[in-house]
Formats: structure tokens, C-alpha cells, sequence
């Protein structure tokens, strides 16, 4: 196929651009009423689909359009409960693989938000960045939404789908708010660890190899999963060094343990990570070579990342935890 934004060598079309539906359901007979004719309605123009929802959505739906090859089912937490950039990643390589020349891969997804406020705003986030993030793409997603959502991610739904879906068709949603704007409002999450004594703390980094040695030993004392500790101890040391390097002086490093849970604040007196989608992919692109990988790679080796500016600058916190 060719690649997005470009034009299929047969017929010279342009394939067409990333659509964004939301659709709240009250019980899985709704669902499957409204969305199963809208997938026939796809598969008979041309157009492929993917289910990526839970199984009490999925067996359903996968029923209701029967066994149509056009039709894939993807492992709801292969995508949604991966971090944030690999599931962009994921939807990206799916449109390349399965959207035909010309014509949309049509996705029912739904989001597993996870069971905190953490989890909320790390997709919450993720429903707004798509909407640039995939723009090029050949894919037209139709999130659902089970109605008994906590009222946070529901209104959530409002504020980052441009077109609503009900019964009664689909429609312009006159509440969505552009993505940057969205990105920027939502509030971080308290942690409470950080109100206590932190496991390592420097907080105007002089030696950076000392600290990066320092957090390795600390990591080292940790009962938890080695490949867990070895991405987290990346992670810091990738924000460590940006801020160190990048960052206006002085930079610091606050770590805190408890167990099965690691939480990291690195600082810098600047006001730099002004970009809202920082960290949805590299810097620069395909191009790995150019640096500005650090916060994308901590999005991916971290459960969470949060980014924070006062009046003292700017700081980045990660988190991850295990059971």
C-alpha cells in the first residue's frame, strides 16, 4: 500500500486520513446493533477491519459480521495495556498491513484505562494525541465506551472524539478540544510517596556518573522483576542526562522505594518539554540517529510519565510498580 499521506500507484488516489468516533454503550446489545452494520457497511465498500475490545464486546461483534477475512481480533491488552507510544506504534503498523490501497482499516477499540487516576490520565492523554498522532493514517477508529466507566474518563470521552456515535447516527462533537489545549489541562495525579523521605536524593547534580552509579546500587537492593528494574533504571538515566545536558542548571534527582513500586522526579531550573506531544515518538522521527529519544523511550519503559512546570522549572516523574 502506499505510505500515508501518499497515492496508490494503480488508481492514484490518495488514501484517505485518520477518523475519530466515540460511542457510549449502555449494554452489549446496543453495541452490537450500532456497530456490527457500520463494520458490513466498511467490509462491502473495501475497507478492512480490526476489533480490539474486551471479550465480553468482542466475541459479539466478531459474530455479528461473521467470518469475513477483512476482519481481524486483536488482543485487547496487547495493545491498550502496553504503554502509550507502542500502542500508536501498533495501530500505524496495522494500517500499513491491512488497510487496502485507497480504502480506511476500520478499529473498534476499546481502551483498557487501568484502575487509578495514574492509569485514567496516561490514556486520557493517549485519546487526544491520536488525533494528530495517527492524522495521516488510513484508519477510522470507533472507541466504545461501556457506560458504567468512572465519570472522570466518560466526560474524558466528550473532550477528545471529534465525532460522537449513537443510535440515531454519528455527529459533530461541538465539545472536543483541540489536543494541545487538552494535553496541557490535564491535572497530575498526587504521589504520595513523594511527600515522604525520598531513597536517594541529589538535588543539584554535579557528578552525573556518581548519580547514574548511585541509582544503579539502589535499584540493585530492589525485590522486583530484573527486566522492570533494568527499563526503569534507563528511564532515569535517559531524564537524568537530558536534564543534566539540556536542562538550565541546577538539575536534580529524587528516587523513592516501596514495595513493588519505584517513583523518580528529575528537575531542571529551565522551561524546556514545552512541546504537549512530546514523547508520542522520537524527536526526530524515523531518523533514531538525531537523538530526542529520551522521553519517548521513558514513555515506554515507564508505567507513568508525568511532566510538571512551576515557577522553579520543569520536572519529569516516572513510575512503575508490579505485584
Amino acid at each position: 500500500m502506499p505510505p500515508p499521506g501518499g497515492r496508490d500507484p494503480a488508481t492514484g488516489s490518495a488514501p484517505p486520513g485518520y477518523r475519530h468516533d466515540a460511542l457510549v454503550y449502555a449494554d452489549v446489545d446496543e453495541l452490537v446493533t450500532i456497530v456490527a452494520p457500520w463494520l458490513l457497511d466498511g467490509l462491502a465498500s473495501g475497507d478492512a477491519a480490526l476489533i480490539a475490545a474486551g471479550p465480553r464486546t468482542a466475541g459479539p461483534l466478531r459474530d455479528a459480521v461473521g467470518n469475513h477475512p477483512q476482519v481481524l481480533v486483536a488482543e485487547r491488552h496487547a495493545l491498550y495495556r502496553a504503554r502509550t507510544p507502542t500502542a500508536l506504534t501498533a495501530f500505524r503498523r496495522y494500517a500499513e498491513e491491512h488497510a487496502p490501497p485507497g480504502r480506511r482499516l476500520r478499529v473498534v477499540g476499546e481502551t483498557d484505562y487501568g484502575t487509578t487516576p495514574a492509569d485514567w490520565r496516561e490514556w486520557q492523554a493517549y485519546e487526544s494525541v491520536i488525533n494528530t498522532a495517527l492524522g495521516p493514517w488510513p484508519l477510522w477508529g470507533l472507541c466504545v465506551f461501556d457506560a458504567a466507566l468512572p465519570a472522570p474518563i466518560l466526560d474524558s470521552v466528550g473532550r477528545t472524539h471529534p465525532q460522537l456515535v449513537t443510535a440515531a447516527g454519528r455527529a459533530t462533537n461541538p465539545d472536543v478540544v483541540d489536543p494541545a489545549t487538552y494535553l496541557g489541562s490535564l491535572p497530575v495525579p498526587d504521589e504520595p510517596l513523594e511527600a515522604t523521605p525520598p531513597a536517594l536524593a541529589d538535588d543539584d547534580i554535579s557528578d552525573y556518573a556518581g548519580v547514574r552509579h548511585a541509582v544503579r546500587g539502589l535499584l540493585g537492593t530492589i525485590d522486583g522483576p530484573a527486566d522492570l528494574l533494568e527499563d526503569f533504571l534507563m528511564a532515569v538515566d535517559e531524564m537524568t542526562s537530558n536534564a543534566v545536558r539540556h536542562g538550565a542548571p541546577p538539575a536534580g534527582l529524587r528516587l523513592w522505594t516501596a514495595p513493588g513500586r519505584l517513583v523518580a522526579t528529575i528537575r531542571d531550573s529551565g522551561s524546556g518539554l514545552e512541546d504537549p506531544f512530546a514523547g508520542y515518538g522520537p524527536a526526530h522521527g524515523a531518523d533514531l540517529s538525531a537523538g530526542g529519544m529520551g522521553l519517548w523511550l521513558a514513555r515506554q519503559l515507564c508505567d507513568h510519565v508525568a511532566i510538571r512546570r512551576d515557577a522553579h522549572g520543569v520536572s519529569v516523574r516516572l513510575s512503575t510498580s508490579w505485584s
